[in-house]
């Protein structure tokens, strides 16, 4: 098979997933797996792809952000695995601040602490926290739809009356020069204030936003402490910048 013919078809695979193993790609190919990495570096190099631990994901631009919907339908075992560990850190009398991402939005069916109380921007969130009888606050502002988030100006001011021993942050980017980054200059605001008014910041993170950099800077890697589900790629040098605490189970 020539190469313009097989680079063609790896494409089309990246059409429907957004992370492909290189092993898939061996099969859908028929080829070698070191042909398979001389494909995947040459794409990187015209900037089409990204490689990652065991294979790649297309490059998107860094405005674009996935819908609520369609960041909930991916990476659902990770996310749950690191859901499940971040709603063991907290402790009863714990006042924590919840971001509207999905991945914690995973973390309240998982918490099982009665005096605890919990300010969310998250608009999903609000209805299961009231569900669970918890003493729950929603910061007022403007209601975005795309990522069922409260932001803006108000939203800031509202959040900066608090005060908060850990706050769970969802993110878009997590990378070893830019830090933690998200598409949205408002959220990102709403992200770095969190976890300025916080004692600990956890960032609940699968492995796919690893490398990643989006266009707003929310803060660099040493103010908050990363969970995940897999030692990515460059784990160490990510270790060398902060804690991270892998999930496996």
């Amino acid at each position: 098979m020539l190469t313009e013919e097989r680079q063609r078809i790896i494409l089309e695979v990246f059409k429907e997933k957004e992370i492909v193993k290189i092993n898939e790609l061996v099969k859908v190919t028929n080829t070698s797996e070191s042909t398979i990495r001389r494909d995947l570096t040459q794409l990187e190099n015209e900037g089409i792809l990204k490689r990652v631990h065991g294979g790649a994901k297309l490059l998107k631009g860094r405005s674009i952000e996935p819908s609520y919907n369609e960041k909930q339908d991916k990476y659902i075992d990770e996310k749950e695995r690191i859901a499940k560990y971040a709603a063991s850190l907290i402790e009863e009398g714990d006042c924590i601040y919840l971001d509207a991402g999905t991945t914690v939005f995973n973390m309240i069916k998982y918490i099982d602490k009665k005096d605890v109380i919990v300010v969310t921007n998250g608009l999903k969130h609000i209805d299961i926290l009231l569900e669970k009888n918890m003493n729950a606050y929603i910061i007022g502002g403007k209601a975005k739809a795309r990522t069922k988030a409260i932001i803006g100006v108000d939203a800031l001011k509202n959040l900066e009356r608090f005060r908060f021993d850990k706050c769970f942050m969802g993110m878009n980017g997590i990378d070893l020069k830019y830090g933690f980054t998200t598409p949205d200059s408002e959220e990102s605001i709403l992200k770095e204030a969190a976890i300025s008014l916080s004692k600990k910041a956890y960032v609940l993170a699968d492995e796919s936003k690893f490398g990643e950099v989006a266009f707003v800077k929310v803060a660099q890697l040493d103010k908050a402490i990363i969970l995940t589900n897999a030692e990515v790629e460059n784990y160490r040098l990510y270790e060398e910048k902060t804690k991270i605490k892998v999930v496996t189970k």
